[in-house]
């Protein structure tokens, strides 16, 4: 929000984080919420004429005209943002920020997953037009909301400012809570696979899941 209203008129916004931190969602609901249109690209499964767009940014005329007309979404001058997710995959969208962002008419997200970033960029132009946020798993009271809870962490604030003990039946009762984000973690997918199925055991076949997909994608960017 701060972006949107303080720095989205000369920069576009880039969430980095790892994958699986959940930044291709909350981008999305943001903008759905913010914007009257929106345009999401995932460089990771978006078409040959998307991609084809950017290879001649001259005119930017019939480079919006032809990207509403292959998505079927209306773009609205200074109420529309473009998403550019997984753009380390296309560091030609990112070079392009710089342009896009000059021209005005909408606002730029891009999603980086931290992957191959050297290697990724070493031909192009870095744009100093970006304005980054880190983006994490959840930490515990995040993990709490995401579960519906809305009160232990409120009560560990209030115990922590008075400096009063938890007593051993309430210490108990919060150690379960902690317990339960120290086994489940604060990954998006981890925390719906509990919610959807209370068990464990799926929980980590998700989580080894998750890990299997940072090894190949490890394996698939080391050098040769």
């Amino acid at each position: 929000l701060e972006w949107k209203e303080e720095r989205s008129e000369k920069y576009a916004l880039l969430i980095k984080g790892a994958r699986r931190v959940g930044k291709s969602t909350i981008v999305e609901e943001f903008a759905k919420k913010e914007f009257k249109s929106y345009i999401l690209i995932d460089f990771a499964h978006t078409s040959k004429e998307i991609t084809g767009l950017f290879d001649d940014m001259y005119n930017l005329d019939f480079f919006f005209l032809q990207l509403q007309q292959f998505t079927g979404v209306r773009l609205y001058e200074k109420e529309s943002v473009i998403i550019f997710d997984e753009v380390q995959l296309f560091p030609r969208a990112r070079q392009a920020i710089k342009y896009l962002v000059a021209d005005g008419r909408y606002k730029y997200i891009e999603t980086d997953s931290l992957l191959s970033i050297k290697k990724n960029t070493r031909d192009i132009l870095i744009p100093s037009e970006e304005h980054k946020i880190s983006m994490y798993p959840m930490d515990f009271e995040e993990f709490l909301w995401a579960v519906g809870d809305e009160i232990t962490a409120d009560t560990i604030k209030s115990l922590l400012k008075s400096k009063k003990s938890a007593g051993n039946a309430l210490h108990r009762n919060l150690m379960r809570r902690f317990r339960l984000y120290m086994l489940i973690g604060g990954m998006p997918q981890a925390i719906e696979t509990y919610l959807e199925t209370n068990n464990l055991q799926a929980v980590d076949e998700t989580k080894r899941e998750i890990i299997d997909l940072y090894e190949d994608c490890l394996l698939y960017t080391s050098p040769s």
